[in-house]
């Protein structure tokens, strides 16, 4: 295997899963990583700095949601979520913490591949904006596209590869305003399988980081019975 292969880490307290994923990741050349319980894998992802996490949410001793909340707090690293339960409002709750992508058990391994390189892709491509690196309301808010990097007031914000493709979308397209479906085409692809909620959640929690007052957002606005645009003025 090459020793530049991309790292993932693959967490579930189930043998045989954990077994059969990792043959089929390592069988398409990536460097597979494995725990079985909520403090292995955070362990693994602190010494490992994989490039992609499979996560189980039920785990011993540290359940997947808060070990998801805990990798939120410092990268955003792509993360897709494993589950039994498959009710739209766990699957929103799960991209609500964090997550990138989601699939319930049980699964096709194939299929995991599939999403891994595709969630990959997406969040390496990104969306070409005008400028390299462009700001707002004299650097209150400034995006440098060619690091990856958000600041709000001075400081970096950490934003999960998801969210970046959003505000990205919404930048690149300042003052249009989008249908979810819309942006669910442009930042995630079309191969996004998520719900047109998944974006209100998405929109929760980039508000949460880069407004002042969510309540009252002044870069990412709601567009009554249409969706969202991109409110900010002032580009320096």
């Amino acid at each position: 295997m090459k020793t530049d292969a991309i790292k993932i880490l693959v967490v579930d307290d189930e043998i045989k899963i954990v077994e059969a994923v990792k043959a089929y990741l390592e069988n398409s050349n990536y460097k597979v990583f494995t725990a079985f319980d909520g403090e292995q894998a955070l362990k693994l992802f602190e010494s490992v700095q994989p490039d992609l996490v499979v996560l189980d949410l039920m785990l011993p001793k540290i359940s997947g949601e808060e070990i998801c909340q805990k990798i939120r707090k410092k990268s955003r690293i792509p993360i897709i979520m494993l589950t039994a339960k498959s009710q739209e409002n766990d699957k929103i709750n799960g991209f609500d913490i964090g997550a990138d992508d989601y699939l319930t058990k049980p699964f096709s391994p194939r299929e995991l591949v599939v999403r891994v390189g595709s969630l990959l892709r997406r969040c390496k491509d990104g969306i070409s904006p005008l400028f390299n690196i462009m700001s707002w309301n004299n650097n209150d808010l400034i995006i440098d596209f060619n690091e990856t990097i958000v600041k709000k007031s001075g400081t970096i914000v950490k934003l999960t590869p998801n969210e970046f493709k959003l505000l990205s979308t919404l930048v690149k397209y300042p003052k249009k305003s989008f249908t979810r479906d819309e942006l669910i085409s442009i930042a995630f692809g079309v191969d996004f399988d998520g719900f047109e909620r998944t974006i209100d959640s998405h929109i929760k929690n980039l508000r949460s980081k880069i407004e002042e007052d969510s309540a009252n957002p002044k870069y990412i606005v709601t567009v009554r019975g249409i969706g969202y645009k991109f409110g900010g003025e002032d580009l320096n």
